[in-house]
């Protein structure tokens, strides 16, 4: 018996339109008439709000004021990729939750997050980088990873003038934003355009295929540069941890986003019936995208309450109005198997206490099985290293340095929100740091030498 998965499902002007841009930006006359809507707050919440501190009142009055050029900069010198946060980050639960419209019956909040995107976009159609490279300052930098923390880390260290060398195990550069992000909300190649964009300040190398702890190693690289940075990421998947998890069929849906990011959508195989079992961004992605590929049933099956979801209210409506079930407090407990495929899957159904029920099963017929239940740091590249590991996450002080000295580490393999935002802010912030204490060593020589 075989499973019920194919490619090509929809035809390609289907698909096409399916993964197209999901919210269109807006036209110059739109991001004047909401930039207008602004009262320019002074110590606004919005800022507070913001984890990159971008000044939000500053740009959306330079917008009011046709200053795009303007606008750009304030954004970009706080938030590189500003482009790409404007499109993936749940900006409903961060500067336009705090936006004083809200306090305001029948209001609503000032769309910031497409007044960001308006103006980034602008700017990255000028065809020219918004800031200068320093003069070089000799130092070079190994930064690891080549996700939002990685990308923003080594753009800063190279406006302060050192080389900077991207270590990646990918063909590309851009981490989950190339590779784990739904093509709807990056649409038309977006990640590699605004890559480009970034690489346009200089003094920054990429090397693919790259992987630490197998053929790059930490003590290498800190032999050879003057500093390094960790923005690993999670490599691991979480396990549902039952019996016939690797049966035809069942798939980690990181894998199924990525392999959807990686090919041409016609030969994305997708199942006619698809399960994903999670509660965040990335089980909304995958479901989504399954439905958007042709897949005829898509149920998205959390073990908890709306509530308790990850994804946020927002995404879980989107789900929902693309066709996607979703159903709370179902616990997977079996994964049924024939000939070694997946048939279907069996959820025990939760009680009023919050435990589940042995006795009150729901089984969903399935294809295919999307698993999304969690992603973790993987310490192995840095197991025999001198950088401490707590809690599943390396340890950093508030600058971003580890136990190790000149190594630096942040985004989503060190504690805090798995935000992308949150991640350049990271970046951002260890560059700074490392940027000073290269400088105090040339300092400190200089010193001596005199």
């Amino acid at each position: 018996m075989r499973l019920d998965i194919a490619c090509g499902r929809l035809p390609e002007s289907a698909l096409e339109l399916n993964f197209a841009d999901a919210h269109p930006g807006l036209s110059p006359e739109q991001a004047a008439l909401e930039a207008d809507r602004c009262f320019y707050c002074y110590d606004a919440p919005c800022v507070e709000a913001c984890p990159t501190d971008i000044d939000i009142p500053r740009f959306i009055k330079a917008i009011a004021s046709d200053n795009l050029a303007g606008a750009s900069r304030t954004i970009l010198q706080s938030n590189i990729l500003g482009g790409s946060c404007a499109r993936v980050c749940p900006t409903e639960i961060l500067c336009e939750q705090k936006c004083v419209h809200t306090a305001i019956e029948a209001h609503h909040a000032v769309r910031i997050g497409a007044l960001q995107r308006f103006a980034t976009d602008w700017q990255m159609q000028q065809k020219t980088h918004p800031f200068q490279r320093a003069a070089s300052t000799g130092k070079r930098v190994a930064v690891v990873g080549a996700g939002p923390a990685g990308l923003a880390c080594a753009h800063r260290l190279a406006m302060h003038g050192h080389d900077v060398t991207i270590f990646d195990r990918h063909d590309a550069p851009g981490g989950l934003n190339q590779y784990g992000v739904a093509a709807y909300k990056l649409a038309d190649n977006f990640a590699q355009k605004e890559i480009d964009f970034l690489m346009e300040i200089g003094g920054i190398t990429f090397q693919s295929n790259a992987t630490l702890g197998e053929n790059i190693t930490l003590a290498g690289l800190r032999e050879t540069y003057d500093g390094v940075f960790l923005g690993l990421g999670l490599a691991g998947v979480r396990a549902l941890g039952l019996e016939s998890e690797f049966a035809e069929g069942v798939l980690d849906a990181v894998d199924f986003i990525e392999t959807l990011r990686s090919r041409n959508l016609s030969e994305v195989v997708v199942g006619r019936r698809v399960v994903v079992i999670g509660g965040g961004n990335t089980a909304v992605d995958a479901a989504v995208q399954a439905k958007r590929l042709g897949a005829e049933e898509v149920t998205l099956v959390y073990r908890r309450g709306a509530e308790h979801m990850s994804a946020t209210e927002v995404e879980r409506e989107w789900a929902q109005t693309n066709g996607v079930t979703v159903r709370f407090w179902a616990s997977p407990s079996q994964l049924n198997v024939e000939d070694g495929a997946i048939r279907s899957i069996t959820f025990l159904r939760g009680t009023p206490d919050g435990g589940y029920d042995p006795q009150n099963a729901l089984t969903l017929a399935a294809d295919m099985v999307l698993k999304a239940i969690g992603q973790v740091f993987v310490p192995d590249p840095v197991r025999n290293d001198q950088i401490l590991v707590e809690n599943g996450r390396i340890v950093v002080n508030e600058t971003g340095r580890t136990s190790m000295p000149g190594v630096y580490a942040g985004g989503d393999c060190t504690a805090g929100e798995d935000l992308t935002v949150a991640a350049v802010r990271d970046g951002r912030n260890a560059a700074e740091a490392l940027h000073d204490e290269l400088m105090a060593s040339n300092t400190e020589r200089a010193d001596h030498n005199g």
